[in-house]
């Protein structure tokens, strides 16, 4: 039995605190040791093998004091920034509660009221089902989706990412994911905005779905006008369904609640939700839809658990589910998305004319796409030509080490050989954080023209790197 501590109360066993004291300096080493061990080497190269000591809302601190601005928000979890207040409290509170969890064979209030405050925000949509990430959400929608339809086949646009469990990575649109992965289930891809190439595809009469981000998360590329409407017209004249992956871009993300309600009259037959959702705390994803898909699905009592999650519908991830949402709801998260998105978008569009390494700024809200291209002064034209033989993407990446290394700003690349970096921030960044990121980016522009400095000199190690693996 432990030792009583305080006021009479059990001493613990186990010391988190004490844990992290004494082993946390080997974090690196550990994750070498025991994880995935290219991790380590990657960060090590790049530099970004920081030590961060707590976080708060949209910044990190290190050891020394020093803050870091995060214009990558954990690849978009963090849409509320790190630890807020009320989702923190939501989660002391379930704890508190001692609540009988996850008995299986009983119906808990916190499932039924988060699947009502998100229904609310999507008045055509009837039914959810919770499981525990992005990608568990798309296979759920892919499994309904078949089921409803009886058919096996789901399209799926080039370049997009929906996951890379078996069923999402099917329909993955990037091969780097899918190599040495085969053989997957039969799935087609089709160029996003392309309604011919889609029709063709449905022809056949064995297409399920059309699985489709509104905006694609690699590279930031939105679908075309018009594009996600039709599309749902075709699908429908021909038996089959939309399914939208909000994953990354919903929940206020991209200024609206969803990134499809950009496009007028769209009205998907299934959404898939997540990140944003868990509060940065608990795993959960939602895959929400129409209500006689759902009961194709469980069509009898024998079919009760046809689908299903051990930990889905847990009461941590739904009390963060519904303090997120409530939080959105409270302090206008949305609006924020919205207006603080098209200040940095717009600013930074003004800088294409300046920098000839600049090439084009485009996205929605706080998801924004900044694109390198070949410049047209002779010697600048050397050096990204020289970067585009050693490998594609190297450009981008030397923009984004000395925005950490120097300014103290987190970013990444939004994809692999692509000169693309994708801003996806905390929804309650302000005028602050935009100036702050604008100082730096000006600032490494300005270095990456004139030739010198900390940014080639990091690209000739990246270079060296990329010969290497060859």
């Amino acid at each position: 039995m432990a030792a009583p501590g305080p006021e009479g109360t059990p001493r613990r066993g186990f010391d988190l605190a004490a844990l992290l004291a004494e082993r946390g300096a080997e974090r690196y080493e550990l994750h070498a040791r025991h994880l995935n061990h290219q991790l380590p080497r990657v960060l090590r190269t790049i530099g970004f093998d920081k030590v961060y000591e707590r976080a708060d809302g949209a910044y990190f601190w290190d050891a020394d004091g020093q803050d870091y601005l995060d214009m990558l928000a954990g690849f978009g979890v963090m849409g509320l920034g790190r630890h807020h207040p009320v989702v923190r409290a939501a989660l002391h509170d379930v704890i508190d509660a001692s609540l009988a969890d996850l008995t299986r064979f009983d119906c808990s209030p916190l499932p039924g009221l988060l699947a009502e405050k998100l229904l609310a925000h999507s008045p055509h949509l009837d039914r959810v089902f919770f499981g525990n990430s992005g990608t568990e959400a798309v296979e759920t929608a892919l499994k309904f989706a078949r089921c409803a339809t009886g058919r096996p086949r789901v399209l799926y646009c080039e370049h997009a990412f929906h996951g890379l469990t078996t069923g999402a990575l099917s329909v993955n649109g990037e091969a780097g994911f899918r190599d040495g992965f085969a053989p997957l289930l039969p799935d087609t891809a089709v160029p996003l905005g392309d309604l011919a190439a889609l029709e063709r595809e449905l022809r056949r009469g064995d297409v399920a779905a059309l699985v489709v981000e509104p905006i694609q998360g690699k590279g930031v590329q939105e679908a075309p006008p018009g594009y996600l409407r039709a599309a749902q017209e075709l699908l429908h004249r021909h038996g089959a369904l939309l399914i939208a992956d909000e994953v990354q871009t919903g929940l206020g993300r991209t200024g609206d609640f969803y990134a499809y309600q950009h496009d007028d009259g769209v009205e998907p037959d299934l959404v898939c939700v997540a990140k944003a959702l868990s509060g940065g705390y608990v795993p959960v994803g939602a895959t929400l839809g129409k209500d006689w898909i759902f009961k194709k699905v469980y069509s009898s009592m024998d079919r009760v658990l046809v689908h299903s999650a051990s930990f889905g519908s847990n009461a941590q991830a739904m009390a963060a589910g519904l303090a997120v949402l409530s939080v959105i709801e409270d302090e206008g998260i949305v609006a924020n998305a919205r207006v603080t998105g098209d200040l940095l978008r717009t600013r930074l569009a003004e800088l294409v004319d300046r920098y000839e390494f600049l090439a084009a700024v485009r996205g929605r809200g706080l998801m924004i796409g900044i694109e390198f291209g070949r410049p047209e002064s002779l010697v600048l034209r050397g050096r990204w030509t020289m970067l585009q033989a050693a490998r594609k993407g190297l450009f981008a990446q030397m923009v984004v080490v000395p925005l950490l290394r120097k300014h103290r700003i987190l970013t990444q690349v939004s994809g692999d050989e692509l000169e693309v970096i994708k801003l996806i921030p905390p929804l309650t960044i302000g005028e602050r954080e935009v100036d702050r990121f604008l100082t730096a980016f000006t600032a490494v522009m300005d270095d990456a023209h004139a030739g010198g400095g900390l940014m080639w000199d990091f690209g000739k190690t990246l270079i060296k790197q990329a010969v290497l693996q060859r």
